[in-house]
């Protein structure tokens, strides 16, 4: 069973949100997805800066026997990409396979509208999906 801290919320296309500060928010990919992943060789997020809609591609995760989609959990812009990842200055991508909850974040985001968190997963129903 994979690790699903119950303070998160999750999507069904397996990413996280952690709220902090207000409406600031950080989201990653679970426990669960870097596990079905395997090896993360890179991480590309190309819309900081941009507002992105609940739902929307905002990047892509590249591991390495697959590339997959990173789906935004809640509208709002793109603050910051972790620069863990970024091959500039960390680049140490598998940081998510190592920590997806905590130094594996992706990006952070300020939320265009909170009331979206009411639609996302409670850890329960998270582990009972990918169970």
């Amino acid at each position: 069973m994979s690790n699903t801290p119950k303070e998160l919320k999750y999507t069904k296309d397996h990413e996280w949100v952690r709220v902090e500060d207000g409406n600031i928010a950080y989201v990653g990919i679970t426990d669960h997805a870097q596990g079905e992943l395997g090896e993360i060789v890179y991480v590309e997020v190309d819309t900081v800066g941009e507002d992105v809609d609940a739902e929307d591609v905002f990047g892509t995760v590249e591991a390495v026997k697959t590339t997959s989609d990173l789906f935004m959990p809640l509208s709002g812009k793109v603050l910051e990409f972790n620069p863990e990842l970024n091959e500039d200055e960390g680049d140490n991508p598998a940081v998510i396979n190592e920590d997806p909850y905590g130094k594996g974040w992706i990006v952070k985001v300020e939320m265009s509208d909170p009331e979206e968190l009411k639609a996302l997963m409670s850890a329960e129903d998270y582990a009972g999906l990918v169970s």
